[in-house]
């Protein structure tokens, strides 16, 4: 359409009539004249209207929620960072726990024998020595240590010290079959020898062949001459088995030794030996047995039972 005068002409016109319906439709309400061609409207172009809004809802759900999604790997993300630490603080504690209550047993042990011990942790085991059962601990000789020095924890006997570096030591364990130390039996007093036997129980030769001995004695270290390499009075372990006498000149023991020489973590060795022999008042308490409960049973006389043998 060209721009003339008639054209500007009819957009004032009907710019005019737009103003006018509005006015009507707005005064009239729902009883407006032009109430039926919105409605037609309304017919023609509302399934119009729900069809691209059904196009877009899905474009913009997606959006949201790949906005939505990243938060939540974030948070997720934070969790699992949260429950690690947990996890990780849980585990510490369990460990320092577990490692107080070994230093509690240990010190324990070193009150009861009157033992001057140098606490020390393991650091290694099987180290690549001739040994085949060793551990190494991290206090040496700027710690006071010497070479054949008795080690203990909480349970009993660990072994000697063999070798000593200037901030490290080597520590043969009992149960190597290159060990031997002089045992005590507990009220009896028969001296013997143990030997380890690896992964095996202890192997103690008694010198006494006729000695009385049964299952569930209890050994301690008898002792060294100037305390080296063993002091007196550390437990040793609890008699296994009892071979037949056989009437030979000693007596063979199985003992199953206290300490657990897999499970080795806080240490102590003894740097300063008790100034008499604590005897046996080292070993543990023993267990008292659980008392057997008695029942008795009464029995109830039946109404149809005869009374004075009537």
């Amino acid at each position: 359409m060209r721009d003339t005068r008639e054209s500007r002409l009819l957009l004032v016109l009907l710019i005019a009539v737009a103003f006018a319906l509005i006015t009507v439709d707005i005064r009239g309400g729902q009883d407006s004249p032009v109430e039926g061609a919105r409605r037609a409207a309304a017919t023609v172009f509302g399934p119009i209207e729900n069809g691209v809004s059904s196009a877009v809802n899905p474009v913009g759900d997606v959006i949201s929620a790949v906005r939505d999604s990243g938060a939540r790997r974030d948070r997720l993300a934070l969790l699992e960072k949260e429950n690690a630490a947990l996890k990780a603080k849980l585990g510490s504690d369990d460990r320092n726990r577990s490692r107080l209550n070994q230093l509690d047993k240990m010190l324990k042990v070193a009150g009861e024998g009157q033992y001057g011990i140098k606490g020390a942790q393991v650091i290694a085991i099987g180290a690549a020595q001739s040994f085949s059962w060793t551990i190494t601990i991290d206090v040496g000789a700027n710690d006071g240590i010497k070479r054949d020095m008795t080690v203990l924890n909480g349970d009993g006997l660990v072994g000697r010290v063999t070798t000593v570096g200037p901030d490290a030591s080597t520590v043969l364990l009992a149960n190597d079959p290159d060990f031997t130390v002089g045992t005590r039996m507990e009220g009896s007093d028969e001296l013997g020898f143990a030997s380890g036997e690896g992964d095996g129980p202890l192997r103690v030769e008694l010198l006494n062949g006729k000695a009385e001995v049964k299952k569930g004695d209890r050994l301690v270290t008898f002792g060294s001459q100037a305390d080296k390499p063993f002091v007196p009075g550390v437990p040793v372990g609890v008699v296994s088995r009892v071979d037949p006498s056989g009437g030979g000149l000693t007596r063979t023991l199985y003992v199953t030794p206290y300490v657990n020489f897999t499970k080795l973590d806080i240490v102590g060795v003894v740097v300063e030996a008790p100034k008499k022999d604590p005897r046996d008042t080292v070993l543990p308490a023993k267990s008292k047995p659980t008392p057997t409960p008695t029942v008795t049973v009464t029995a109830t006389p039946s109404a149809n039972a005869p009374v004075n043998g009537q």
